[in-house]
């Protein structure tokens, strides 16, 4: 039974990453895309909050865009330390939860805590934190479709979608550090000058290619570390000696 879970995730992971290659070269394949690319930004955002909420920032507010861009505000300063935690947090937090969604997806019953859990924590933050109106009804939008997929949806289903969303946040960490450089970033349609990359470079010194590259290492060894795990053959428990 081991075996048969963990071949079918490795399928549903596979025709995960398929699906998202065809979509990103088939015209108007981004249309479905789009809502995972919000979840992604809603993952990226939060990841920064969080670790302003932790690390005596505070959060101000969350903001999340038609073009899949998003800003987090945090409600005071920090210590440069702190800063460059805030501002990796981003990039790193959204590889991680894509490959913490593979390892807590293994199972039927996994699959669906997952998605109520990721549900669960859209609509909490798109109550508490996100304040611009596009924002609030996207990510309120999709965590009750969630909630709603964890309770009726099929173990198929489930566990395929489990694996497209971790798919989606590594892909998206992927491609979204590729834009640190030396491209224009856009938020809102507006360009922006600073980047996470150029706040850490500025907090604790080096290029802010550097620091790119270094998330973007992380992003592909979290990706490989929770494809290894997924894989690896569980150990069955030894079963009782015979007594006579």
């Amino acid at each position: 039974m081991d075996r048969e879970r963990a071949s079918a995730q490795e399928k549903f992971l596979v025709v995960a990453l398929l699906v998202t290659l065809v979509l990103w070269n088939v015209p108007y394949g981004w249309i479905a895309l789009y809502p995972f690319k919000i979840f992604a930004t809603w993952l990226h955002e939060s990841s920064h909050a969080f670790f302003m909420v932790i690390l005596g920032a505070g959060l101000d507010r969350l903001e999340i865009f038609r073009d899949t861009s998003g800003l987090a505000y945090p409600a005071s300063g920090v210590a440069p330390a702190a800063q460059a935690v805030i501002s990796s947090a981003g990039y790193m937090g959204t590889a991680f939860a894509g490959a913490f969604f593979l390892v807590l997806g293994r199972t039927e019953r996994g699959a669906r805590w997952v998605l109520a859990g990721i549900g669960a924590a859209m609509a909490l933050v798109a109550v508490v934190g996100v304040r611009n109106p596009f924002g609030l009804v996207a990510v309120v939008a999709e965590g009750i479709a969630l909630l709603a997929l964890a309770r009726w949806g099929g173990p198929r289903l489930a566990g395929f979608l489990v694996n497209f969303l971790a798919a989606q946040s590594c892909i998206n960490a992927v491609l979204d550090i590729r834009v640190l450089f030396g491209a224009t970033k856009f938020v809102d349609g507006v360009p922006r000058a600073v980047s996470d990359a150029d706040q850490v470079a500025h907090v604790v010194g080096g290029p802010p290619a550097l620091w790119a590259t270094f998330w973007l290492v992380w992003s592909f060894a979290l990706f490989y570390a929770a494809l290894r795990f997924v894989r690896a053959p569980r150990r069955l428990p030894a079963r009782a000696a015979a007594t006579v």
